[in-house]
This record gives structure tokens, sequence and C-alpha cells, in this order.
């Protein structure tokens, strides 16, 4: 079972790097190349990731996720690659090292905080954070646990589907590569469609009284005129 947990491979300027960071750099060459094929020989269907994912996100969070798309698609096609790439043998899973979940889950819990600030400036973000004022304790623990949670939900399937492949391949080693893979594909575009869903309703939460004030004042104005 020692294969499920990551493994030093080397050492870096004194710096242990684990096969989980290998499987990273390697899996973001493949994301780079594989953008840069499909944006010269097919752009369309980069166009259509791109509608499908805008499409998503807009829907989850009630208001336009264009401007917020660079970040949540970004995090899809990642978690996406990160998740599956593990069914190719002698490669490992990133999220399995939970380093990576939390460091996504850290991206996601920034990202909320500037978006929203952005939106509404830091007095009224800050305002609309904790009201009234004696609630911003509970509040920060909230803000930390979600952010705890995003981590051990994806950490805890991945790392838990690695565990079940582990132990069914032992008792049946013939029969079950190809059906355990492709459950291990499924599983894994599930968690990235989870994760990047959960990120999308926290930006929309963080931002939404704003959006919402703003589309009330631009129809008012268009009314008068």
């Amino acid at each position: 079972m020692t294969q499920i947990f990551p493994e030093v491979m080397f050492t870096l300027f004194g710096i242990p790097i684990r096969d989980t960071v290998v499987s990273t750099w390697l899996m973001m060459a493949i994301i780079i190349l594989c953008a840069v094929v499909i944006n010269k020989r097919q752009p369309v269907l980069l166009e259509m990731l791109v509608d499908f994912l805008a499409d998503t996100f807009t829907n989850v969070m009630g208001i336009s996720a264009e401007p917020y798309l660079p970040l949540l698609g970004s995090l899809a096609i990642f978690i996406a690659f990160a998740n599956i790439i593990g069914v190719v043998p002698g490669i490992t899973s990133p999220t399995k090292d939970i380093n990576t979940p939390l460091a996504l889950a850290l991206v996601v819990f920034f990202s909320v905080h500037y978006f929203g600030i952005r939106q509404k400036g830091l007095r009224r973000y800050l305002k609309d954070l904790a009201s009234p004022i004696f609630l911003l304790p509970l509040e920060v623990i909230g803000q930390l646990s979600r952010t705890l949670s995003l981590t051990l939900r994806l950490f805890g399937n991945v790392i838990s589907g690695e565990m079940i492949v582990a132990i069914i391949f032992a008792l049946v080693p013939l029969l079950f590569p190809l059906p355990m893979a492709g459950l291990g594909i499924f599983t894994g575009l599930l968690q990235a469609y989870i994760f990047t869903v959960i990120a999308s309703t926290y930006i929309g939460a963080a931002v939404e009284s704003t959006t919402t004030t703003t589309e009330i004042n631009a129809s008012t104005e268009f009314d008068q005129n």
C-alpha cells in the first residue's frame, strides 16, 4: 500500500521533490501542449469548452461568470487533469498529496476576498462580511472551516479512490484495470466539477449584493430614459 502515498523521488537544492510534484510538472506541460495543438488545429473545441464552463458557472452563480472564468476555468481543467492522470501507469495523481488540495483551497480562499473587495471596496466588503460586527469571529471561523472542507473533500475522495483501486487490483488483477480506470476518470471529473462549483458559489456570494445593486440601478436609469 505504500505506493498509494507520495514518495520523495529526488532532492533539488536540498528540497525533497515528491512524485506528485513531478506529476504536476508533467501534467502542466501536457495541458499547455494540448491547448497549443487544439488552438491551431481545432480552435472551435476550445471555444466550446470556454462556452460550456461560462454557462455552467453563470447558472451556479446567478450572475455573469466571465470576469471569474480565467480562475474557475483554470481550476476546473487543472483539477480534472490532476485527478485522472493517475490512471496512466507510472504517473501519480497530484491531488493525492494533501499539499495540492490545500494550495487549491487557499487559492479559492484568497480569490473570494479579492473579488469581493474589488467589487464592493474594502470598507463595504468588511461591513457585509460581518454585520453586526460581533459576528466577525464566527465569520472568520466559517471562512477557515470551508477552506479546510474544500481541502479534505478533494483529498479524501482522491486518496480513498486510490486505496480502493489498490485493494481491488490485489484481489482481481486480471479483470480489474479497464472498468476501474473508467470509474477513476468519471470520479476525477466529478470531483473537479464539485470543487469548482463550490468555488464559484463562494465567489458569487462575495460579490452578489453589489452586483444586484448595480443591476437595479442600471434598470432604473433605463426606465427613466
